[in-house]
């Protein structure tokens, strides 16, 4: 049987013998198992926390003839004992666009040096950010990115102890600028400010197309669970409401239960 999956990283001993971000990229084009990948995990690089993955994405982009065949992608899958999630250095997106056309899956970790760039890619139909805290000139990207194809858009806002130095009208300017037109999943997760974010994504425009909300991992407290109360029944198409790890009481949550939702 083909092999489709396969996660590529390194341990600290490998690390301590030599490999890193700059050798990755080669080892798996001399992978015999790579050309039958079409989903592709980058792990550990070796150093997360001192060298960054550039060398891993340029890699890619020098060589997207070898890519080809890859349809999902995740950058940085790594747990805390290998790199706390605010350590990991990432890099610059901006050659990874034009390189993987074919690509509909990326999801990344790691928000320290993360540059996007200016996103036009035809086919992605999921975005995931996962981090302590998203850079504004990130979502910058992302609001004014060209993905027609885009179904699904995970954020993790996190504080600014982490990175995050926007506040909820970045959010807010986000989704009212940003035009993807096939948005099914809509998540803003992972905020001291949940409440005030839960306010701007039910006021905003893809409050009538998502069949799922996600606003899970935050401070979201009674305030905002009484707007979910108040404001998810003119949403029939919301099938499905992920509130998970949350400030709110037990009477709030069971109020929340009787939605005709997930």
């Amino acid at each position: 049987m083909d092999t489709k999956t396969k996660t590529y990283s390194y341990s600290f001993e490998e690390y301590e013998d030599g490999k890193g971000p700059d050798c990755m990229v080669e080892e798996m084009l001399s992978d015999p198992e790579f050309s039958n990948l079409t989903e592709l995990i980058i792990g550990d690089w070796g150093n997360a926390w001192e060298d960054s993955c550039q060398a891993i994405l340029d890699g890619i982009a020098e060589n997207a003839e070898r890519f080809s065949q890859i349809e999902k992608l995740f950058i940085g899958d790594m747990d805390y004992e290998e790199c706390e999630v605010s350590w990991i250095l990432q890099g610059n997106y901006s050659r990874l666009w034009a390189a993987l056309p074919q690509l509909r899956e990326l999801t990344i970790k790691g928000s320290t040096d993360l540059e996007l760039g200016e996103i036009c890619h035809d086919n992605l139909e999921s975005l995931t950010i996962i981090c302590g805290g998203l850079p504004k000139d990130v979502i910058l990207s992302i609001q004014n990115a060209k993905m027609p194809k885009l179904k699904k858009l995970l954020l993790y806002i996190g504080i600014e102890d982490y990175g995050f130095d926007g506040d909820a009208d970045s959010i807010k300017e986000l989704l009212k600028q940003a035009d993807f037109p096939q948005l099914e999943y809509l998540g803003i997760v992972d905020s001291e400010i949940q409440d005030d974010l839960a306010q701007i994504v039910l006021d905003s425009k893809y409050m009538g197309q998502i069949h799922t909300l996600d606003l899970s991992l935050g401070t979201l407290t009674d305030k905002g669970g009484k707007l979910l109360l108040d404001k998810l029944p003119a949403w029939p198409n919301v099938k499905k409401l992920d509130v998970h790890f949350h400030y709110l009481t037990e009477e709030m949550m069971d109020k929340l239960k009787e939605l005709p939702i997930e």
